[in-house]
């Protein structure tokens, strides 16, 4: 049960309309802003929960099981605070948001009712809706090892122990000409193998999109024209001369594991088990059970 301090829960008692909703917004660099529905601004802990920014939410519905909670949030886009571009830059994505309930005639009488992250979001010209989700949505989130045959881990974290500060695995460049709204060719990473990059992460440290980060898609060298592929158009335009910072990929094959890097016992996944192929098989006199067999190995028919 939610427990509701008493001045509050006496305010409430008297019949009071001096209430308003306030929304606090948590995202995932630590940037912290405050929303409310309340025709002035009210400042609770040091933060300054903003009026006339258009914030509402819609009907909230809470469970006494482990279903999501679900409900909604709607504003406007407002350039001192909320802006289009760190929105489409993913700079809000799976933001922490704290409802309360405030006596606006003082703030101390508050109550937390409810602690939810963003999901979904709808934009339409300077609005946006957004989905807020409570918190066993996170027990719906996968988790836990899964046994496949390429790694679990991502490249350089704890459990694989690849060091992404050598050298070796990473580059620095500039845009030279564009092919596409997320394809470039690239001047500085000549000195870098084909595919090194692949799957691998960009960061912008000039141009338009500065401060952003992005996955490789697809790193080529053509005839020594350096070939860039994002997975996503970028927030804004990318420009000849754009600076860039990128790191190395990973495709989780455990060959490239040990042949590029060097790191086959840290090598996270389960290459001997079975593919689909190898599962629908059947055994044939004279053959070899599964192409890759040999790597694997299976025994022969």
């Amino acid at each position: 049960m939610r427990a509701i301090p008493t001045a509050l829960q006496t305010s409430l008692d008297s019949g009071v309309t001096t209430l308003a909703q306030a929304w606090k917004l948590t995202r995932r660099d630590g940037a912290v802003m405050g929303f409310t529905d309340h025709d002035r601004d009210l400042v609770i802990d040091g933060v300054t929960f903003r009026a006339g920014t258009g914030f509402g939410a819609s009907e909230a519905s809470s469970r006494f099981d482990l279903s999501v909670d679900g409900g909604e949030i709607a504003g406007a886009f407002d350039d001192a605070t909320l802006t289009e571009a760190d929105l489409a830059a993913g700079r809000y994505d799976a933001a922490v948001v704290d409802t309360w309930l405030v006596d606006w005639s003082d703030v101390s009488r508050r109550v937390l009712t409810a602690r939810g992250r963003l999901g979904e979001i709808r934009r339409e010209g300077a609005a946006f809706t957004a989905e807020l989700r409570g918190l066993a949505d996170l027990l719906s989130q996968e988790s836990g090892r899964l046994y496949t045959a390429k790694c679990g881990v991502d490249l350089g974290d704890a459990r694989c122990r690849v060091d992404l500060g050598n050298p070796a695995w990473r580059g620095s460049g500039t845009v030279a000409a564009l092919a596409g709204t997320s394809m470039f060719t690239a001047d500085g990473l000549g000195a870098h193998a084909d595919g090194l990059f692949s799957a691998g992460r960009l960061d912008w440290t000039g141009g338009a999109n500065a401060g952003l980060a992005v996955e490789i898609k697809q790193h080529r060298v053509v005839s020594g024209e350096i070939r860039l592929t994002l997975w996503q158009a970028m927030p804004e335009p990318i420009a000849p001369g754009d600076a860039f910072a990128v790191r190395a990929g990973c495709d989780k094959r455990f060959a490239t594991c040990r042949d590029r890097f060097g790191n086959a016992d840290n090598f996270r996944g389960f290459p001997q088990i079975p593919g689909n192929d190898f599962v629908m098989s059947y055994p044939t006199p004279g053959t070899v059970a599964g192409d890759d067999s040999v790597d694997r190995g299976f025994f022969t028919l």
